[in-house]
């Protein structure tokens, strides 16, 4: 259908002959009813179909002039324009397309030849109430003026040397007529005499608002009146070889509504499996790292430079809300509605497709310059965790573009899982990891000593939301994720001292702070791989972490009864002379197991209430001076 809107408006048009009257074929009545009574949710969506059809029929032109010898006004501009009658409540949509001849008007508008309404109508009953989800498909947009307009007249002429004008005349209510004008220039006017409470659309304001909001991209000069709108480029449409680096940054403040400079520039096209032409921008900073809460979504959807939705669900995954630009596909039905967005099989194809590509582009980027990077991450690594957590299908991704400290990196420096794994023993089938508050405290902390003592490198997470995120997270490159303050760890032996505990003597031991502690720990081990602190506590393999505990706890879900292991280093003085004062002062040794166990415990996250750890302390601590006075 080659219906438009252009800028040679002032048509003058005579009537030559007797106007014929016909009736819509019944498929046509079937479309008008559902345009105009159930189709669309918005009623303001006319104007874009209207658009978008003058556009289609001055790409056909633009074609036309460069196949064809013989063209009807082959030196008119390629244009749009638009002019308002407030008072005579009327608008009137010019384009130069291609226009159409007497046949042409009748097959596109009033049968099913070539407007598509049979395949139209099949495809409505194949999607239920799926209807505005197949209607730009099939070229019926232009039935949706009469949503507005009690009368629409069409008056065109076609790009063909000699054909007459013509004009086409309906309110919609089941039949129109044709007859033979005389029209000046070549393309299609469309003239809609507005209904009574639809009139707010002859006024300026509110037509400029919707070109502002729909249409400021398309490829051909739009006017209303004697200005041009559209006046910045799609950019995503070019080459990229042809747009410079001002350009991409002018676009991004034009369409993110911003002041800063985009860190990043993604700027793509792809035929396969979709047509996309996406350009999609990272800004300088995070804004939620400032405490204003979840940021909206930054990208718009169009199809074929008309928007469709400036804020689509299902577009990008969540935890890419924080990407702003335009994708462009031209395999979109041109008014899938936002109820529709989330049902559609071909925006969850762009969703993944487009996720895919922008997580290659980052690979690309942190191997191109890792302090840039690392710069990003810093800000935006919340969004990547997020990533890794929620979705499944773009986790092996997500977890390649992690950065963390290491017992092998310094300062703020940072590593990834693939260093990580490049600088294993290649019989190192694991990776170890420690989720704790900072670094220093880790570094501090029981758990990776042995770990520093033989060479294996612990990855450190300190980010407030890594344990939840570690949790999803099985293996990364075939190499299994694994906790270095868990229980039933085999990373060898570390080398005891000669006053350690050994043999009988050491199982006397364990067993009798065993009986002392009694319920407030799981079991107690001699361990293998403590070299500087007395104890350690540790969680079985299986068990949730304090931080998902408490998570669970904060969103009243059931808690499981976990019991931490307590492992004792049999070559630390502590527990070497504890051994010596349960003989000559129980109730001293008592207490100080106990302390000892209860600071391994919180150590580990493990105690709820440390109000008893600090009364115990004091009570030590009074012992001890009272036995150095006496």
């Amino acid at each position: 259908m080659s219906l438009g809107i252009s800028p040679i408006c002032n048509h003058i048009i005579t009537t030559m002959s007797q106007a014929e009257t016909h009736t819509f074929q019944a498929e046509v009545k079937q479309v008008l009813d559902i345009v105009i009574h159930s189709l669309y949710t918005d009623r303001e969506i006319f104007l874009r179909e209207l658009i978008s059809n003058a556009s289609d029929a001055l790409e056909k032109m633009r074609l036309k002039t460069l196949t064809e010898e013989s063209v009807f006004q082959k030196d008119a501009e390629l244009s749009i324009k638009i002019t308002l009658d407030e008072e005579a409540g009327t608008i009137t949509l010019t384009d130069t397309g291609i226009g159409m001849t007497k046949e042409e008007l009748q097959e596109n508008l009033g049968t099913i030849a070539h407007s598509g309404t049979k395949a139209f109508l099949n495809a409505l009953k194949e999607k239920g109430d799926g209807n505005d989800s197949v209607i730009g498909q099939f070229g019926v947009g232009f039935y949706s003026a009469f949503m507005v307009a009690e009368k629409v007249e069409v008056l065109t002429r076609s790009w063909q040397e000699g054909e007459k004008g013509h004009k086409w005349t309906s309110d919609g209510a089941g039949s129109y007529t044709i007859e033979e004008a005389d029209v000046e220039n070549r393309g299609s006017t469309l003239v809609l005499h507005l209904k009574e409470d639809e009139k707010e659309y002859a006024q300026s304001f509110r037509v400029n608002g919707l070109i502002d909001k729909y249409s400021n991209f398309i490829s051909f000069p739009l006017y209303v009146g004697d200005e041009r709108k559209n006046t910045v480029e799609a950019l995503w449409r070019k080459s990229k070889n042809d747009i410079t680096d001002e350009q991409y940054t002018e676009f991004y403040k034009f369409t993110a509504g911003a002041q800063d400079e985009p860190r990043y520039t993604m700027h793509f096209s792809a035929d396969a499996p979709l047509s996309i032409n996406a350009l999609l921008f990272v800004p300088t900073e995070n804004q939620e790292r400032f405490g204003t809460g979840p940021i909206q979504a930054g990208t718009s959807l169009y199809c074929r430079q008309v928007l469709i939705d400036d804020a689509p669900d299902g577009l990008l995954p969540e935890w890419l809300r924080f990407l702003k630009g335009v994708v462009d596909s031209e395999d979109l039905p041109l008014n899938i509605s936002r109820e529709s967005m989330q049902d559609s099989a071909l925006v969850k194809k762009l969703n993944d497709v487009i996720t895919k590509r922008f997580l290659k582009f980052l690979e690309r980027e942190a191997n191109k310059d890792a302090a840039a990077y690392n710069e990003f991450y810093t800000r935006f690594s919340r969004f990547l965790k997020e990533g890794v957590a929620m979705s499944h299908d773009h986790r092996e991704q997500l977890c390649g573009l992690l950065r963390f400290p290491s017992t092998s990196t310094e300062g703020e420096d940072m590593t990834s899982f693939q260093e990580y794994i490049d600088r294993a023993p290649e019989d190192q089938e694991e990776i170890y990891y420690i989720v704790g508050n900072n670094r220093a405290g880790i570094e501090a902390g029981p758990y990776i000593e042995a770990f520093k003592e033989k060479g294996i490198e612990v990855a450190f997470f300190t980010d407030g939301i890594d344990e939840y995120v570690m949790e999803n997270v099985m293996e990364v490159k075939g190499k299994k994720l694994v906790p270095a303050n868990r229980e039933g760890l085999d990373i060898g032996e570390v080398e005891e001292s000669a006053d350690a505990l050994k043999g009988e003597t050491a199982e006397k031991f364990s067993t009798w702070m065993s009986e002392t502690l009694g319920e407030s720990v799981g079991k107690v081990t001699v361990s293998s791989r403590l070299t500087s602190s007395p104890a350690a506590a540790l969680l079985p393999a299986d068990a949730p972490s304090p931080q998902v505990r408490m998570m669970l706890e904060q969103m009243g879900q059931p808690v499981p009864e976990v019991k931490a292991s307590l492992e004792i280093n049999p070559s630390h003085t502590l527990v070497t002379g504890l051994d010596k004062l349960r003989d000559s002062d129980p109730a001293l040794a008592n207490l100080v197991a106990k302390q000892m166990a209860d600071s391994a415990l919180l150590a580990a996250g493990m105690v709820e209430n440390p109000t008893e750890l600090l009364q115990r302390n004091q009570e030590v601590l009074e012992r001890l001076v009272a036995g150095e006075t006496n």
